[in-house]
């Protein structure tokens, strides 16, 4: 038996959150960076700048099923070192349009098709790490697991927010994806110290769609979640400077220390209580916390708003993924993790253009505000499902 064999499931859990944390740099570095770059040094409007953001959840919403179905089928290890590949190629892509200033078009161009192989890669290494780790522990703990996967991806975006703007200001957007492209390889080294689980590869499988069909309200509701997410990523920034505030780069900052406190602190909660619960009282806070944005007079209640938000979004993909995992056989867990994400990447992908277009029109504060009454909205759902339930029980 090797090392890593031998030891317990948690602490391969927490290496694979480690591994995960370490490579999602790559994603959260540019997430600031890429608006600036497109209304910078391109030229270009919020719009384009809210594409080139959501451009990568498109591809994750196209990819999401394919991913799934491939770490059923393959094995999970391996859909998530795919996806690491995918994230070297994207960064190293990306970092072409920042040779490019004097062709904003051409840059354009090429950005997009980095940033969709970013989209391809966050897809497999999202539904093959989550697979993979509750593979290791076990469904009863899948909330577990979705909370430190989530503590992961955005403890990296606090991380990742302020490092990439301090990156772009230092070394320009080449020089910040040319070190985004180094770190998944770190990923890449350590993958090989957790133990893979088994695929199942010739179960019998209903169609993607039908799977869709069960789990679409759990997906809405995550997909009103996502919207408050987004709106700090894509513009939180953009506000702040459009304002003359400083703290520009700490939006992400907040709403990761927010995300991630809950989650270390409180992530086991949905395995006990429910995901359910959980959710509503989650998007509660959420709709909170975008609304202190869209009202706030100075940067104090606005990062404020934007831990509140964090807060609120931490435990509702896990609530709610928690209830889908128990609704599907464990040969088609990925896939249907994998459909289940893609409602939240449908979130990031639209907001990115639709609010850039609304802050064209009526400034940044009405972004936010979209954002209070997309999480109100999830809260109208999770509390009608909650009574269907409870009609059924």
């Amino acid at each position: 038996m090797t090392a890593a064999a031998a030891w317990p499931a948690q602490g391969r859990l927490w290496l694979l959150t480690f591994i995960l944390f370490v490579s999602y740099l790559c994603v959260a570095m540019s997430l600031p960076v890429v608006p600036l770059f497109v209304t910078g040094a391109l030229g270009f409007n919020n719009a384009l700048a809210g594409l080139a953001v959501g451009i990568v959840f498109l591809a994750t919403i196209l990819s999401r099923g394919r991913a799934g179905s491939l770490s059923d089928r393959r094995g999970a290890r391996g859909a998530a070192r795919l996806g690491l590949g995918c994230y070297i190629a994207g960064a190293l892509v990306s970092l072409l349009a920042g040779l490019l200033p004097a062709a904003p078009a051409g840059a354009f161009a090429v950005l997009a098709a980095g940033r969709l192989l970013i989209g391809l890669g966050e897809s497999l290494v999202g539904v093959g790490v989550v697979a993979w780790g509750i593979g290791l522990v076990g469904p009863e703990r899948a909330g577990r697991v979705l909370a430190l996967v989530g503590a992961a991806l955005y403890g990296g975006f606090a991380l990742g927010g302020p490092l990439g703007l301090w990156l772009y200001g230092a070394l320009g957007f080449a020089g910040t994806m040319a070190v985004a492209a180094v770190l998944p390889l770190a990923g890449l080294f350590a993958m090989a110290l957790v133990p893979g689980v088994p695929a199942v590869p010739d179960a019998a499988r209903p169609s993607f769609w039908s799977l869709m069909g069960t789990i679409r309200t759990h997906g809405a509701i995550v997909c009103a979640q996502g919207i408050g997410f987004a709106a700090i990523g894509a513009f939180f920034s953009l506000h702040f400077l459009d304002r003359g505030w400083s703290g520009a780069g700490f939006g992400l900052t907040a709403f990761g220390a927010g995300f991630v406190l809950v989650r270390l602190l409180l992530g086991g909660l949905p395995d006990r209580v429910g995901g359910l619960p959980v959710a509503i009282g989650s998007l509660g806070v959420e709709a909170a916390g975008q609304a202190l944005i869209w009202l706030a007079p100075g940067p104090g209640p606005a990062l404020l708003g934007a831990f509140l938000t964090g807060l609120g979004c931490s435990l509702i993909f896990p609530g709610m993924g928690r209830e889908v995992v128990r609704l599907v056989p464990a040969h088609l867990r990925g896939t249907a993790l994998g459909g289940f994400a893609a409602f939240q990447d449908l979130a990031y992908g639209l907001t990115g253009p639709v609010a850039g277009l609304m802050a064209d029109r009526a400034g940044y504060p009405a972004v936010f505000l979209v954002g209070a009454l997309a999480g109100l909205a999830g809260l109208v759902l999770a509390l009608r499902l909650a009574r269907a339930r409870a009609r059924a029980a």
